[in-house]
């Protein structure tokens, strides 16, 4: 358990339990570390929402991670919208921060400044990956676009891929604090019902969007009646509140759900971070032979790459990369 005035919010998660209602959940709050993912480059405004949303989603998610794991999420549409990707790297030791990063890929002249970014992503799927390290199959849970934003989407993968009624309420935005410059700051919290002994349950007639699984095909009972209300409790939430600094995490959760007997659990410190490396861009293009490293090489001879994630600039021998090298790396050096 940690003592409420130990705790640092900003770029932090804070896991908590309801005894009352048998539910679990998360608390996050993420200032420097979204100011820094958005910072890499310029987006557009809707753009920038949608990689705010998906930052904070992976660090409510990630968080349950075990230590040096990895969880990113894929969101990959049709539409103007191509691509966004985000990783939750989990501590490498106890007492350590975890890593996040994120990006998208859009068409910058089919991106409408003034429609909302959900509805820019076009048909297309909603992923959680999960690899557990060398020597295992990552896991992967995929389901449609489908509910409205990313929020619901993820909702709709815990009940459908896992079986487990969710729920997410975010905020984000530029703010201002007094005597301060603008900045990101964005904050959330995550309901999650504890998972039944028995988990299975027929997806025929689920109410979701699409004839996807909704939580009230999951829950019956005072199980449905304890989320009920939980979920109401956490309608009366004000977007301040969610971001902060002047609310507290934990005076958040006494405020909703006192009655509901709050316990709250040690916060996971958040910060940006970046696995690029000029080792693993050689392995990305390990698969490519002589030819077609000729046809990347620039007019100045070298072969270039940059990071999407944090903008990192590498630039290779073309000698040195692909099935056909001829030279040892260390020539780059």
């Amino acid at each position: 358990m940690t003592h409420l005035t130990q705790i640092a919010w900003d770029d932090t998660v804070l896991p908590f339990q309801l005894d009352r209602s048998d539910i679990r959940g998360r608390v996050a709050r993420l200032d420097g570390v979204l100011d820094r993912i958005l910072s890499q480059h310029t987006y557009p405004g809707v753009i920038e929402a949608l990689v705010a949303e998906a930052a904070l989603l992976t660090a409510l998610i990630g968080q349950t991670i075990k230590l040096r794991w990895k969880l990113s999420l894929q969101i990959r549409g049709d539409g103007p919208v191509r691509i966004i990707a985000t990783d939750y790297y989990a501590p490498e030791a106890e007492g350590e921060p975890a890593r996040i990063r994120a990006w998208a890929s859009y068409d910058a002249d089919r991106v409408d400044p003034a429609t909302p970014g959900f509805g820019q992503i076009g048909h297309g799927y909603f992923a959680i990956l999960l690899d557990q390290g060398a020597g295992t199959t990552p896991y992967q849970g995929i389901t449609p676009i489908a509910g409205g934003s990313l929020s619901a989407c993820a909702e709709t993968y815990f009940a459908q891929s896992e079986q487990l009624p969710t729920r997410f309420t975010l905020s984000f935005g530029r703010s201002r604090l007094a005597g301060e410059g603008e900045r990101w700051r964005a904050g959330g919290v995550m309901l999650q019902h504890m998972p039944k002994a028995s988990p299975f349950v027929a997806s025929e007639g689920a109410s979701g969007e699409g004839g996807l699984l909704a939580a009230g095909d999951i829950l019956d009972g005072d199980e449905g009646e304890n989320w009920s209300r939980a979920n109401l409790l956490l309608d009366t939430v004000e977007e301040l509140e969610l971001i902060g600094p002047q609310v507290a995490p934990t005076d958040l959760l006494v405020r909703l759900f006192h009655e509901e007997g709050p316990r709250v659990y040690d916060a996971q410190s958040v910060k940006f971070g970046c696995s690029c490396s000029p080792d693993k861009v050689r392995e990305s293009l390990s698969i490519y032979s002589a030819k077609d490293i000729a046809h990347m090489t620039t007019e100045d001879g070298i072969v270039t790459a940059d990071c999407q994630f944090c903008g990192a600039h590498y630039g290779f021998d073309p000698e040195t990369l692909g099935f056909e090298a001829t030279k040892s790396p260390d020539a780059d050096s």
